[in-house]
């Protein structure tokens, strides 16, 4: 259980990860439009290639979790992905979280204890 718990805490940082780059892409390129000069901006900015990074690691982890472990314990483990975020909202975005999604972070958790039990 350690072993999957390990490889689902890297897979969802890089699922995150994923998240705040196209944050920042998109606080950097301005408002979306349907211009060449919108998806020049997109295509070219380094932060939206490092989301495409991130998702594809993601990805590949989680294809490896997938074949290694059983369905029903692996996918509810995504639910850190959650957590992560949270946590880079505050220290990457500097964000509020209100105690009520203090409380909701910590319901996920306590789920996540129960999943892990085999």
């Amino acid at each position: 259980m350690l072993r999957l718990l390990s490889l689902s805490s890297i897979q969802c940082v890089f699922l995150v990860l994923t998240q705040v780059f196209l944050k920042i892409t998109t606080e950097k390129v301005g408002p979306f439009s349907f211009t060449g000069k919108f998806f020049k901006e997109l295509f070219t900015t380094y932060q939206f290639a490092l989301s495409g990074v991130c998702v594809a690691t993601a990805t590949a982890l989680w294809m490896y979790i997938l074949k290694h472990f059983p369905f029903s314990q692996a996918y509810p483990m995504i639910g850190m992905s959650y957590v992560f975020g949270m946590l880079a909202s505050i220290f990457i975005f500097h964000e509020y979280i209100p105690l009520t999604r203090w409380i909701g972070v910590g319901l996920i958790i306590i789920g996540l204890i129960f999943v892990a039990q085999n």
